[in-house]
């Protein structure tokens, strides 16, 4: 799909405000309604839009802890990739699973209450034999930068 400028601009402005209404994105994008309408949907079906979320201040909510895992697996076949992948989406507290080249296999993001909920997924983990040989746990200890909109403009590059 060719994205044109306003294309990349819809883009922009759903990234950091997804509840923006259509008349007010139709007015930033400097369109009109209807074909800021029609542009929206052509952007959703063409799956450059996948979802509409809020982003939840978890500080707020409760206590919690945020780790990143450098995980290795026992076995390197592609059918051990894909059991350990469909075994992340099991797991409520990984927020994010990244397969990684170089040293590492994944990447993951875990949320849970505090370390011993943390222990405890990690002990369910290795019980349910999902591959995992070793991992690297890295407690996050303050946020610095995150939930930033993607560089939509840089990714795209010029695209008319």
């Amino acid at each position: 799909m060719r994205l044109d400028a306003r294309d990349l601009e819809i883009l922009r402005v759903l990234s950091t405000d997804g509840r923006i209404t259509k008349s007010a994105l139709a007015a930033r994008v400097g369109l009109s309604p209807t074909p800021c309408w029609e542009r929206l949907k052509k952007l959703e079906k063409a799956g450059l839009i996948e979802r509409f979320r809020a982003e939840i201040n978890l500080q707020k909510l409760g206590p919690h802890v945020t780790i990143f895992v450098a995980a290795e697996l026992s076995d390197h076949t592609a059918a051990s990739f894909r059991a350990f992948e469909a075994a992340m989406q099991r797991f409520d507290e990984v927020l994010a699973c990244w397969a990684l080249g170089g040293g590492f296999d994944y990447i993951l993001q875990i949320v849970t209450r505090d370390i011993d909920a943390y222990q405890r997924l990690i002990d369910e983990m290795l019980d349910a034999r999902i591959g995992l040989a070793r991992y690297f746990t890295y407690v996050v200890t303050k946020p610095v930068k995150g939930g930033g909109a993607p560089p939509i403009s840089l990714i795209a590059g010029e695209q008319e």
